[in-house]
């Protein structure tokens, strides 16, 4: 896979190859960026993905060290609890809606819906205050956006670091019941260092913000361009919904391709030798549509689909916000069309222009009419 600037990795492309190498149960491969061999020029778009000091890029008891700093707060009760709060978000977002219609007399879900819960979720479940989430907002968009030049990059990056420190200071004179004011605890029992603290908030603002916002966009797109699921959802129940949801991580993954693994040897899979030092990125949009998993009609979208996706990875670098993005989707979408039961796009699904990413997987805008 040529990645920007003809950067070169390589992908996976079936599911049960992927699991297998996810696991790494022979422990032959890194996250750590120390060993990937390729040049990579100043400014490189991919930068933010692999150059931080932060779980995703720890191996072995770092890694360990670094989830525990986080799983000790996101518990799966504080994210149940948070239930109640991501209810009453989505009613203020939909009671909303009507008073966002352009001139045209379409509004898009993605900025006044699909955008703002997320965003509004995880901020405040790390502790950011309102003055700081438009600027977050805006770093996030930056960072994934794989077209950008370097100055924009290198801009990007510096600013990032200094924003988080401002939110740790804050925090540390506003203490709350917020993952700040846990990591800050973390820091100062020696638990993790300044710049993992730092690059840990990054971490879990923009994972948990740019995922979840592309899950909640597919999954309204994918319904709306497929009545007869649309149909069956409606009728449906909780469970239906759910199903909704993951039926949409398969097909339209939030992570197109995930950024990176190196072998610390030459490693053989799929009758294939990847050297070592060499980038190995997991496709989840590829293996989502891998007809020897998920049958010759992979393709096609079908919420009563049984077989399992890998949208959330595998193994021990398996995403721990899982859990909180289901929660918001499942309580998002069904909320959504029964609010708006004619909603419908108000452009052709070929005209839908595509994140400039090549990570990111949804698209940019998602024009709507409501039908009220």
């Amino acid at each position: 896979m040529e990645l920007p600037d003809g950067v070169v990795g390589w992908v996976v492309t079936r599911q049960e190859l992927l699991a297998e190498l996810l696991t790494d149960a022979d422990n032959v491969l890194s996250k750590d960026l120390s060993h990937w061999t390729a040049e990579r020029p100043e400014g490189w778009p991919l930068t933010g993905m692999v150059e931080v000091t932060n779980m995703v890029t720890a191996d072995g008891p770092e890694h360990r060290r670094l989830r525990r700093s986080v799983t000790g707060f996101l518990t799966p009760r504080r994210v149940k609890d948070t239930g109640t709060h991501i209810a009453a978000l989505v009613q203020d977002l939909l009671d909303d809606l009507p008073q966002q219609v352009g001139a045209d007399g379409t509004v898009d879900l993605s900025a006044h819906f699909s955008s703002p819960l997320p965003l509004s979720v995880i901020c405040q479940l790390v502790g950011v205050p309102e003055s700081y989430r438009l600027r977050i907002r805006e770093l996030v968009d930056s960072i994934f956006d794989h077209t950008a030049d370097a100055q924009e990059v290198l801009t990007t990056q510096d600013d990032i670091v200094p924003l988080m420190e401002n939110i740790a200071d804050f925090r540390r004179e506003r203490p709350g019941d917020d993952l700040t004011t846990h990591l800050i605890s973390e820091r100062d029992r020696g638990v993790i260092t300044a710049s993992e603290l730092s690059d840990t908030m990054w971490l879990m603002v923009s994972a948990g913000y740019e995922t979840t916002r592309n899950l909640l966009t597919n999954g309204t797109r994918a319904l709306l361009t497929h009545p007869d699921q649309r149909a069956l959802a409606d009728a449906g129940d909780a469970v239906t919904w759910a199903a909704v949801v993951e039926e949409t991580l398969r097909w339209d993954s939030p992570v197109a391709n995930f950024l990176a693994r190196y072998p610390l040897k030459d490693i053989h899979i799929g009758g294939v030798t990847i050297p070592a030092g060499d980038a190995i990125i997991a496709p989840y949009s590829a293996v989502g549509r891998d007809v020897e998993f998920h049958g010759a009609d992979a393709n096609r979208f079908d919420i009563r689909r049984t077989t399992k996706h890998m949208s959330f990875g595998a193994g021990p670098h398996a995403c721990l916000g899982a859990h909180l993005a289901r929660l918001q989707a499942t309580t998002a979408l069904p909320a959504l069309f029964a609010r708006y039961p004619h909603l419908a796009l108000a452009v052709e699904e070929s005209e839908l222009l595509p994140n400039p990413s090549a990570i990111s997987n949804s698209t940019l805008h998602l024009p709507v009419t409501l039908g009220t």
